[in-house]
């Protein structure tokens, strides 16, 4: 592990450049190529429509990778795509090895498999291991069996409390609103037993405590690393095993902490036990060599916590939920890149950074408010209050240009790239995030994110697909945005990122260091070193100065001036100095 030290200036040129500096992170020589990749987050759905149905599909990923590869990733990660009723846009499976036919088949799969190596980009593909599908076989079994079979021991089933059993068993909320408890009821009518779904009631949880469920999904993690995958993205990790005797729980159903009730001490996530599941499947991947990965979706609190879950042993990887959270509080930013550096350095992994995914409202629009945005989950909508177009994606641009100049590995939401907004103006009748449904419209939910691509500005559903209108609306403002008309541009969004991509690549910043740059970092700015490249940003009012060096990059591509303005990030090279490790 190592220790906070602060770096005495080496040389003149480097006191007058940066000043004193505070290393947090050495530069990583561990083998592994997750360890500073930039992953891209394709949402099958929304990504591209070859089949002209209004829903994107696997051939249209196949046809469009080529441009991802342009753009300069390192790996894909699919949402899931496999056999589902789409009550919750996949991530209610009825069959894991298979692929639902709206996005195609497995000779599909395979294709994009065959493409995606010819490339040179690795798959990873999520798993959902914590529920499945109400249509799933095996919970069909289980309605059909009776109480103590050995169907329902697959799934958490229970006696109600109260008279007659007409109580949940206890008082868990589902994530999306509503009880976390469905009671099932016979052909004839009579009441009979619950069982838990921490999200939709047709996403029944399985029971991990049965071994049966562990054989199961070893079954399923071989048969698509026998097609190819690099690996993992693993759905609500941290909440596969249960506390025994499911006791009530008197704080948020996220699991996160809140006053009395810390999220640590939260029964239905974060449970020893499951490190033992990670444990294994880590043994699995090695079966089919060192490059395989895991990586966590496990929303743990506090911050180091999060060590438990990469230990050398288990996970690859974990999502950085903290770091999407602190959006641009620059006290916050740096502590919890110092927290995160620190304790993952303290078990040998690399830590992730992200913005936006397919749960939150784009940072293009989070960042658009100068106030209290929407909470995670809950969208915008015509009424709420409207972000500031233009300030969300100036803001956007400059806190992708200094999260990617981290070192470790970076995560991409399809469509950053592209500065795109959310969706706001999607009418009630189609919306389909389930959260919406279950709090009677009070909460909008993930759909405004969810919103197709916009391709070529001048084709017919902008190039997104060329038959049926796609199945979420275009904002008014994506045509302006699509990707044909940001490639004629040198600056444009989209080429900021490809001229980022490449310099990260070039100067081997996901393989770097981190020492913070005090001068540099105060209420209004944030600055650190990775190797000789200081990556700074300001959210002052009004413009900063930058110290001597060459300007690499910056978030506003066309400005010549020698202040960065409010709300842009630059890298600049300070040349070659004794504090470069």
């Amino acid at each position: 592990m190592l220790s906070l030290m602060t770096v005495e200036t080496v040389t003149q040129n480097t006191l007058q450049s940066v000043g004193p500096l505070t290393l947090i992170h050495a530069a990583d020589s561990v083998p592994g190529w997750w360890r500073s990749a930039v992953i891209y987050q394709v949402y099958p759905r929304s990504f591209r429509d070859l089949n002209g149905d209004g829903v994107g599909d696997l051939a249209g990923i196949t046809t469009e990778l080529p441009q991802l590869a342009d753009l300069g990733v390192d790996a894909v990660w699919l949402s899931p795509f496999y056999r589902s009723p789409q009550r919750d846009a996949g991530y209610d499976v009825s069959d894991y090895c298979d692929v639902d036919p709206i996005f195609g088949n497995l000779g599909d799969f395979d294709v994009m498999m065959a493409e995606s190596q010819r490339l040179g980009l690795r798959v990873i593909v999520d798993l959902v291991p914590n529920h499945c599908s109400d249509q799933h076989i095996a919970f069909q079994a289980a309605l059909a069996a009776p109480a103590g079979s050995v169907e329902r021991d697959m799934f958490i089933f229970r006696d109600g409390r109260g008279v007659d059993g007409n109580e949940p068993p206890n008082n868990w909320q589902s994530h999306f609103g509503g009880p976390a408890w469905t009671r099932i009821v016979r052909p004839d009518g009579t009441p009979e037993q619950w069982y838990l779904h921490l999200f939709d009631s047709s996403q029944p949880d399985f029971n991990w405590d049965n071994p049966a469920v562990h054989a199961e999904f070893e079954r399923v993690l071989r048969f698509w690393l026998d097609r190819g995958v690099s690996g993992f993205r693993v759905d609500v990790a941290h909440a596969l095993v249960k506390a025994t005797g499911l006791p009530d729980w008197g704080g948020r159903a996220d699991g996160g902490s809140s006053d009395g009730f810390p999220g640590q001490d939260a029964p239905m996530f974060g449970q020893p036990a499951v490190h033992e599941i990670y444990r294994r499947w880590r043994e699995v991947l090695s079966e089919y060599g060192t490059d395989r990965i895991l990586c966590a979706e496990a929303n743990v609190d506090p911050l180091p916590r999060l060590a438990n879950w990469v230990r050398s042993d288990q996970m690859h990887q974990a999502f950085n939920f903290p770091y999407l959270h602190a959006g641009l509080d620059v006290y916050r930013l740096r502590n919890v890149i110092t927290d995160s550096l620190t304790v993952l350095d303290s078990v040998g992994a690399p830590s992730t950074w992200v913005l936006s995914n397919h749960d939150v409202v784009r940072h293009a629009s989070r960042f658009g408010y100068n106030g209290q945005g929407p909470r995670d989950g809950d969208g915008i909508g015509p009424a709420d209050q409207q972000p500031d177009t233009a300030l969300g994606r100036h803001r956007a641009a400059a806190a992708s240009l200094f999260m990617l100049g981290l070192p470790g590995a970076a995560y991409m939401y399809q469509g950053e790239e592209l500065g795109l907004p959310d969706g706001i103006d999607i009418p009630e009748h189609q919306r389909q995030d389930p959260t919406f449904a279950r709090t009677g419209g009070q909460r909008l939910g993930r759909d405004g994110c969810r919103v197709p691509l916009p391709w070529r500005a001048g084709d017919r559903n902008l190039g997104f697909g060329a038959d049926a209108d796609p199945w979420l609306p275009f904002p008014e403002s994506f045509a302006g945005l699509a990707r044909d008309v940001q490639a004629a541009s040198p600056t444009s969004h989209l080429s900021l990122y490809k001229d980022t991509l490449a310099l990260r690549r070039e100067l081997g910043l996901g393989r770097g260091s981190l020492h913070w740059a005090e001068e540099w970092c105060t209420g209004s700015s944030l600055g650190f070193v990775n190797g000789n490249i200081l990556v700074l940003m300001n959210l002052n009012h009004e413009g900063l100065e930058m110290p001597p060096g060459q300007v690499l990059v910056r978030s506003v591509p066309s400005s010549t001036d020698t202040a960065l303005a409010s709300g842009e990030t630059a890298w600049i090279d300070l040349g070659a100095s004794d504090f470069a490790d």
